[in-house]
């Protein structure tokens, strides 16, 4: 049985039950091949569910002033297909992965679809291992912190007014157009923004001066207009880029 050192280095060196790696290694395509193995779909399930709790509490801890919202958008930059399937590639997943016939002849080690699930499976793998949660969640960690700090940074310092202002610009959309409200007393007012683009509301956003209301409806708008075209927005082009800090393994890990 291959003992996958290199990809064991890049994990950490974790404790990681052999079995359970090739499981997590192991591809349906694959499986159905060779008479009918088991997959790495339950370790898929169980490492997508690990990943999630580990990276929504750093989230939590890290950021005590933001609202709910807010920390469901940095979660859904970092925890996605897209982010998972460079992870997968940072550490060389796709040479490890076992597929069948048809899935190897189609690219299927370089498909971010087949590398996101398994990098979850390998989670999932060093889960059920002995180290249990204390062990999978230090992996997820060096794996995934410099996507969390990157998401967190170009979340919390972007400038979105400009971003949908070029985003519009682009598209040749028309300039866009804010509205505020304010409402209580002096010393307590809140602000809420409205913002359209080409006579269509695309935002609306709360805050407790002008500016923060505008920036939470372009925020608002830009996902909107960047969704419809098939734009990727700039917080998860900030974390795909931040996959290049996930290196294997490192020269401390060779020494240890």
């Amino acid at each position: 049985m291959n003992d996958y050192a290199e990809l064991r280095a890049a994990l950490g060196d974790p404790e990681l039950a052999p079995e359970l790696l090739e499981r997590a290694l192991t591809h349906r395509s694959y499986a159905y091949e060779n008479g009918g193995l088991p997959t790495n779909e339950r370790l898929e399930f169980l490492g997508d569910s690990v990943l999630g709790v580990v990276v929504t509490e750093q989230l939590y801890v890290t950021h005590p002033d933001l609202s709910e919202g807010r920390l469901a958008k940095l979660r859904a930059a970092v925890v996605n297909a897209r982010a998972l399937a460079e992870v997968g590639r940072a550490i060389g997943l796709g040479e490890h992965v076992k597929l069948g016939r048809g899935e190897e002849s189609t690219g299927g080690r370089d498909k971010a679809s087949i590398l996101s699930d398994t990098v979850e499976a390998v989670i999932g793998a060093v889960h059920m291992s002995p180290g249990g949660f204390e062990t999978s969640a230090r992996v997820v960690h060096r794996l995934f912190d410099p996507l969390i700090e990157a998401a967190s940074a170009m979340g919390a310092g972007l400038d979105w007014k400009t971003s949908l202002q070029e985003l519009a610009a682009e598209h040749t959309l028309g300039v866009p157009e804010y509205v505020i409200e304010d409402d209580g007393p002096d010393h307590m007012k809140t602000f809420t923004a409205q913002v359209r683009v080409a006579d269509r509301l695309y935002g609306n956003g709360n805050g407790r001066s002008k500016k923060e209301a505008e920036q939470a409806a372009a925020e608002t708008a830009y996902g909107e207009i960047a969704s419809a075209l098939g734009v990727v927005d700039p917080t998860t082009v900030a974390v795909t880029e931040a996959v290049g800090e996930v290196v294997a393994p490192t020269d401390a890990d060779a020494d240890a």
